[in-house]
C-alpha cells in the first residue's frame, strides 16, 4: 500500500485517490449425496485503486486491480494510464470524504467460532432437517466467509472493518415412483441461528415434494393472494431504488420526495428504512466503498416518500447530506395476524420466476412456479399459472404481517395480502 501510494503522489496528473482492498478468509465444504468430497481453505485479497483527475472544472476518475505481480514499472504505467482516462471524464465536481480513521467489527456471532467449526455446524444441521420421506438433498455446498475491507483515500481517510456471511447452496431432491424432482436453493445469512437454518431447509425439502404433485389448477382461482418475504423483498427494493440519489440524479426513477407511494390507502401503510447494518443482514457494514460511515434514513413513511438516501458523489450533486451507500432495507411490520393470514380461500406464491414491478406501467405480476391454494378444506399445490394486478391498487390495499423477517438485504414483514389480483 506503501508503495501505490508513493508512485500516486508522484504522478502530477493525479487530484486525489482511493484504495480498495478487499480480503476474503473462506472455508467451504462440498458433499455429494451426503458425503463430504472436498473441502477448500481460501484467502484472496482484491486490490482496486481509483484516480482521480481534476480538469477545466471537472473531476474524472478511472479504476485499475493491482495483483502481486504488478512490478513496479507497470504499476506506474496503469497509474499513468488511468489517470489520462480521467481526464475524458467531465463529471461534475464533488468533494471526497475527509480525516475519518478507525476498525470496525461488524456485529455478528460468527467471530466467536472458527469458519471450519462454523461450517461443520451448519452442515450437520443442513442434513439433520431431511426428515420428509421420499426427499433428499443430492448436493449441498456451504461457504463461510471473513471479509476485512479497507479503504484509504489522499484526503485522510483510512478504514478497516471485518464483515463475515455464509451461504449454503443446496439442490432438494424428491424422487418418485416414476421419477424425480430437482429445486435449487441458495440460503445466505451473517449469524448463526441453527433453528431458523433447519426451518428453511425443511420448507425447501416440503417445496419440492410439493412441486411433485403441483397441478395446474382445471378451476377458476378468484382469492387474495400471499406473498413471501423473497418477493417483498423485490417489491421494496424497486420502491427504495427509486429513492436513491443516484437514480433521482439520472431523472430514472417515478419517485420524489414528498409523493405518495400509496395512494388513499386503505391496508397497511408502509415505512421504510434504509439502514448501515442489522442483525443477520448479509449487507451489514460500517462503512461504504468510498469509506464515508453509513447513516440510517427512513425514506418512506405511512405511504409518502419522504427521503432520499445513498453514495457520497450524487448527494453532493442534489445537495442532499450523504447517507453513505446503505445496503440494508428494513420495512415496518403491519397487522396481518396468523389468523387473516390463514383465512381462506388464498393462493399462498412459494415460488416465482421472478416478480415484475413496473411503476411506469401500474404492473405487478409474473409466473409462479408453484403456490398454494387452500379452499378452506384443502391445500392444492399448482404450477403453470401467473398472476397480475395494478401496482396501485395492490399497494393502496396491502396487508402487511406482523412477524418479520430476513431475506439477503431485506428484514420485513415475512408474508403479505395483496388484493384485487387476477390468477390465470
Amino acid at each position: 500500500m506503501k508503495n501505490i501510494i508513493a508512485q500516486l503522489n508522484q504522478n502530477p496528473l493525479v487530484s486525489d485517490y482511493k484504495l480498495n482492498l478487499r480480503a476474503k478468509e473462506s472455508y467451504e465444504c462440498f458433499y455429494v449425496k451426503g458425503k463430504l468430497e472436498t473441502v477448500r481453505c481460501t484467502d484472496t485479497c482484491d486490490k482496486i485503486v481509483t484516480v482521480y483527475a481534476d480538469h477545466d472544472g471537472f473531476k474524472g476518475d478511472s479504476q485499475f486491480f493491482v495483483y502481486a505481480s504488478t512490478t513496479e514499472e507497470a504499476l506506474a504505467q496503469l497509474i499513468e494510464s488511468a489517470a489520462q482516462k480521467a481526464l475524458l471524464l467531465d463529471n461534475a465536481m464533488y468533494d471526497l470524504p475527509e480525516k475519518e480513521t478507525g476498525e470496525f467489527t461488524v456485529d455478528s456471532n460468527f467471530r466467536d467460532v472458527p469458519l471450519a467449526q462454523l461450517a461443520e455446524q451448519i452442515a450437520q444441521t443442513v442434513f439433520a432437517a431431511n426428515t420428509a420421506e421420499n426427499t433428499d438433498l443430492n448436493s449441498v455446498e456451504v461457504f463461510v466467509n471473513r471479509h476485512t475491507d479497507t479503504v484509504v483515500n489522499s484526503r485522510g481517510v483510512h478504514k478497516t472493518q471485518v464483515r463475515y456471511d455464509a451461504m449454503v447452496e443446496t439442490i432438494p431432491t424428491y424422487n418418485g415412483e416414476t421419477e424425480s424432482v430437482e429445486l435449487y436453493h441458495q440460503y445466505n445469512f451473517s449469524s448463526l441461528d441453527l433453528a431458523q437454518l433447519d426451518k428453511e431447509i425443511r420448507e425447501k425439502l416440503q417445496e419440492v415434494t410439493a412441486r411433485a404433485a403441483a397441478v395446474k389448477p382445471d378451476f377458476p382461482l378468484d382469492c387474495k393472494v400471499i406473498l413471501n418475504k423473497q418477493e417483498l423483498c423485490e417489491l421494496f427494493e424497486s420502491i427504495s431504488h427509486d429513492l436513491n440519489f443516484a437514480t433521482v440524479y439520472a431523472h430514472a426513477g417515478l419517485f420524489h420526495k414528498g409523493d405518495d407511494i400509496q395512494a388513499e390507502p386503505t391496508g397497511d401503510t408502509i415505512t421504510i428504512t434504509m439502514a448501515g447494518a442489522l442483525p443477520g443482514n448479509i449487507h451489514s457494514a460500517a462503512f461504504d466503498g468510498d469509506g464515508m460511515t453509513l447513516c440510517d434514513r427512513t425514506i418512506v413513511e405511512k405511504g409518502k416518500a419522504i427521503a432520499y438516501y445513498g453514495a457520497n458523489r450524487f448527494g453532493q450533486y442534489l445537495g442532499e447530506v450523504p447517507t453513505g451507500n446503505l445496503g440494508c432495507l428494513q420495512v415496518a411490520p403491519g397487522s396481518a395476524c396468523r389468523h387473516c393470514l390463514n383465512a381462506a380461500p388464498y393462493l399462498e406464491v412459494v415460488s416465482m420466476s421472478g416478480l415484475q414491478v413496473d411503476f411506469f406501467n401500474d404492473y405487478i405480476g409474473g409466473e409462479v412456479r408453484l403456490a398454494y391454494y387452500h379452499d378452506g378444506e384443502k391445500n392444492i399445490p399448482v404450477t403453470g399459472i401467473s398472476i397480475t394486478g395494478s401496482l396501485k391498487q395492490v399497494l393502496s390495499s396491502i396487508r402487511l404481517s406482523q412477524e418479520v423477517g430476513t431475506f439477503n438485504g431485506y428484514h420485513g414483514p415475512v408474508k403479505a395480502i395483496l388484493q384485487d389480483m387476477k390468477i390465470f
